[in-house]
């Protein structure tokens, strides 16, 4: 396990994969149809379950497994899109405007981390800003399009804002 695991947590964790990591498997294999998508999928629910609070206190371990894995499976999902649609992007791209790997595995990795920072965001806020960056509204015709006061997708901004400020950092 973890150097950082409490000793109670690290053999809570290891006692949680003995005992369902098999059937954890055959839950991804089914969802993805890819044993190798599965394995790949059941080691990051597992690292997900290693940095949860109270893994020592849960009562039902298959219930969270599940819970975390479904989790898991959104987010490959989500990437598969992304990575598809930036594909069909390159693909209507003049060969010679087409970028090196190194910059596609960039893009990627920035759309990704964008998507999750999107995420991390309510609806209205994530709207608010998305109609603000990509079709130039203005705080006015945004809030008459959410339904909101001006004041308010001001509100939405400003979290949108700080969302970007952080990814930033990272």
């Amino acid at each position: 396990m973890s150097a950082s695991l409490h000793p109670c947590a690290a053999a809570a964790v290891e006692t949680i994969y003995r005992a369902h990591h098999g059937w954890l498997l055959g839950w991804l294999r089914r969802r993805l149809g890819s044993a190798s998508h599965a394995a790949d999928l059941a080691h990051d629910t597992f690292l997900r379950l290693m940095a949860s609070r109270d893994v020592v206190a849960l009562r039902e371990p298959q219930a969270f497994l599940r819970t975390l894995a479904h989790g898991v499976v959104v987010n490959h999902w989500r990437r598969l899109d992304i990575e598809r649609a930036w594909s069909e992007a390159l693909a209507a791209q003049p060969e010679p405007q087409a970028p090196s790997p190194e910059e596609r595995a960039l893009v990627m990795e920035t759309l990704c981390r964008i998507d999750a920072m999107l995420g991390r965001l309510n609806p209205k806020a994530r709207s608010a800003f998305l109609l603000s960056q990509i079709d130039g509204l203005t705080y006015a015709h945004i809030g008459q399009q959410l339904g909101v006061s001006e004041r308010m997708v001001k509100k939405y901004m400003a979290q949108a804002m700080l969302q970007c400020l952080l990814l930033a950092r990272e």
